[in-house]
């Protein structure tokens, strides 16, 4: 899955920094997610869609399957075979695609895990809108075991505490950035002590750890046990961000961060669930709230929903370094981006993305009404993506780590069982609500394809029309004026002549003294060496060929990159520097067979809303020349 990301360290940062403070940092922004779940998994585990009797064997069973599923999805797969698989220590479905095309070239199943990779980014999207609802939701909720007549401020306030939650989005997150490792510190230390607490009541409990009892649950009542696993799977909900986040602190970091802390508090907070839940069965309405004395529960609550808002923000922000990330790899169109931080490259607001969001978290907090509504539509998008990594990870370890078939099979075979009894027991879940993000994924998988298509093929169209570079200097070399300046012409590719320089010269009938054409290539990497950024080929006759090369978590900024290119037959001054920019306008076309005439209508509906390239490249104002012509595929 793409990643849900929110700090804004590169992966060579990261190390420059002490590694207590890298730990800090993770578990402010990678285990937010993963943290809240103790909020409603237990809860809806026993009386969700599918009620379980609250006895020895049930809370047993259930807490067994909650640690078994932490130790082999989370610690295994991802702590120790994913984070391994890091593309120059940035991790994520994008980033282990990228690796493995890489390594693997124009093999035949570089296609199929394209795809694998998109429909992961269009999955990811369902689940950024759920987890805000649910996390926030649930937090507010806990109001109503402090006074059951605040009931009715539930959904108030948390919509709320949503908007404004996304309306300091364009603030950025630095300021905010540096209070989240304590406070979600201070929230996991809280979670272990109040299991420690249940616990030293109902020592017992600890024999959750032997896997007898999961499978004893299993085997008492299989229909029941494979139903519950679809609510077990709550507690694992935020794993991927794990592998996600990993190039903001490093894979030490992000390990030490869960084995130490992470892991053994939640296990501890569920166990202290089990505890109570042994001597008071009453309790499965709100266990982890009921575990608190009462005095204690009012803070427990806004502890609990300030947890919640920052791993919303962690989902938040990964959707738009998702977005980026996208639109740097050709599957969306530009869209406007602003950067929130003068030295931190990576954090930005993209206001399309975080008003839409807003909208689908309101929609889904309303149109549901509670958290064990919600719990019914979460896990579907995210257990869908864990497959995925799995599938790419398959092939990872066989094509490119070349481990041996034995090793292969018994490792993906085992994450294969574990993600796809979770995947099955998910998929009744459905019609309760699970349609919701395979709508949304459905619908944003057929947008970034879309886009991708239609690029394909408008450069394929452009460029069987395209005229030689070397043909047409030499037939204008001698034949047409040159004045003094640059003109840099923007191009889709290092192929033909550009069709803005054509039109240039059929209208104005001149040329510059220096022609420079100027292509922007994004790399399978996600950040791209210095002295690997620019490619210079000169053309002869004033003209030259640049590309520069960058590398898909990097943001584009033309004129300082230029400013730094020396080589070039002088180097650039923007005020004396023209830039001409093709813009055209797309006509579906009836007699051929490119795309269905309705994404041919997308598509071009995509192309008008697309951010001016002025902007997106942040071309000086008053520089710029948009020369605009029609194109049918």
């Amino acid at each position: 899955m793409p990643h849900k990301s929110m700090e804004t360290a590169t992966a060579q940062g990261a190390g420059a920094q002490p590694l207590p403070l890298l730990v800090l940092g993770a578990i402010g922004v990678v285990f937010g997610d993963i943290g809240t779940s103790p909020l409603y998994a237990m809860k809806e585990s026993f009386i969700g869609p599918h009620p379980l009797a609250v006895d020895r064997l049930h809370i047993f069973g259930v807490i067994s399957l909650v640690f078994w599923s932490l130790m082999l999805v989370v610690t295994v797969k991802y702590v120790f075979v994913a984070m391994r698989a890091d593309n120059r220590g940035e991790g994520g479905s994008f980033a282990l695609l990228a690796l493995i095309s890489r390594h693997l070239g124009e093999h035949r199943w570089s296609a199929g895990l394209v795809m694998l990779g998109v429909l992961a980014t269009a999955l990811f999207y369902g689940d950024a809108m759920i987890t805000p609802a649910i996390s926030v939701l649930s937090a507010v909720e806990g109001l109503t075991i402090v006074e059951a007549r605040l009931q009715p401020l539930v959904l108030p306030l948390a919509s709320v505490i949503l908007v404004a939650l996304f309306a300091v989005q364009k603030r950025g997150t630095a300021r905010m950035g540096a209070v989240f490792g304590p406070i979600v510190l201070v929230y996991f230390l809280v979670l272990a002590g109040l299991g420690i607490i249940q616990i030293a009541q109902r020592p017992e409990i600890l024999g959750i750890v032997n896997p007898r009892h999961a499978f004893t649950f299993f085997a008492y009542d299989p229909r029941l046990a494979f139903l519950a696993m679809g609510s077990v799977f709550l507690a694992v909900t935020g794993a991927e961000t794990l592998y996600a986040d990993m190039g903001h602190f490093g894979r030490k970091a992000v390990g030490i961060g869960w084995l130490a802390l992470a892991y053994p508090c939640l296990m501890l907070n569920y166990m202290g669930q089990g505890a109570l839940l042994l001597g008071n069965p009453a309790a499965v309405e709100n266990p982890f709230y009921l575990m608190a004395p009462e005095a204690y529960r009012l803070p427990l609550v806004i502890l609990a929903t300030l947890a919640t808002i920052i791993a919303s923000q962690a989902v938040i922000t990964g959707a738009f370094s998702v977005t980026h990330q996208a639109v740097q790899l050709g599957f969306l169109p530009r869209l406007r981006t602003r950067h929130t931080s003068e030295k931190a490259v990576g954090q930005i607001y993209i206001p399309s993305v975080n008003w839409a969001l807003l909208v689908m978290v309101l929609g889904l907090v309303w149109g549901f009404g509670e958290s064990t509504e919600l719990a019914a539509a979460y896990g579907i998008s995210v257990v869908g993506t864990m497959l995925i990594t799995t599938a790419m990870l398959a092939v990872l370890l066989r094509r490119v780590w070349h481990w041996s078939r034995p090793a292969v099979a018994l490792t993906i075979g085992l994450f294969l069982l574990v993600d796809g009894s979770f995947f099955a027991s998910n998929i009744t879940k459905v019609a309760d609500g699970g349609w919701f993000p395979l709508v949304v994924a459905a619908a944003i998988f057929t947008v970034l394809t879309t886009w991708a298509k239609g690029r394909r093929l408008m450069r394929e169209e452009m460029s069987a029309t395209a005229m030689p570079l070397p043909l047409f200097i030499k037939s204008t070399a001698g034949s047409v004026q040159r004045v003094k300046g640059t003109a840099i012409f923007l191009a889709a590719d290092n192929g033909g002549v550009p069709a803005a320089l054509l039109h240039n010269l059929k209208h104005n009938k001149v040329l510059h003294e220096r022609v420079v054409i100027l292509t922007v290539q994004v790399e399978d990497v996600p950040v791209v060496d210095a002295v690997r950024r620019a490619e210079i080929v000169p053309q002869g006759e004033g003209f030259w060929r640049i590309v520069l090369h960058f590398g898909f978590m990097e943001e584009v900024d033309l004129p300082a990159e230029l400013a730094r290119v020396e080589v070039c037959g002088g180097a650039f001054d923007m005020m004396q520097t023209s830039f001409f920019l093709g813009r055209q306008k797309l006509i579906a076309a009836h007699d051929r067979r490119g795309m269905a005439l309705w994404r041919e209508h997308l598509f071009a509906w995509m192309m008008k809303a697309s951010e001016s390239a002025m902007d997106f490249f942040r071309l000086p104002t008053g520089r710029v020349v948009e020369v605009g012509s029609q194109l049918r595929i």
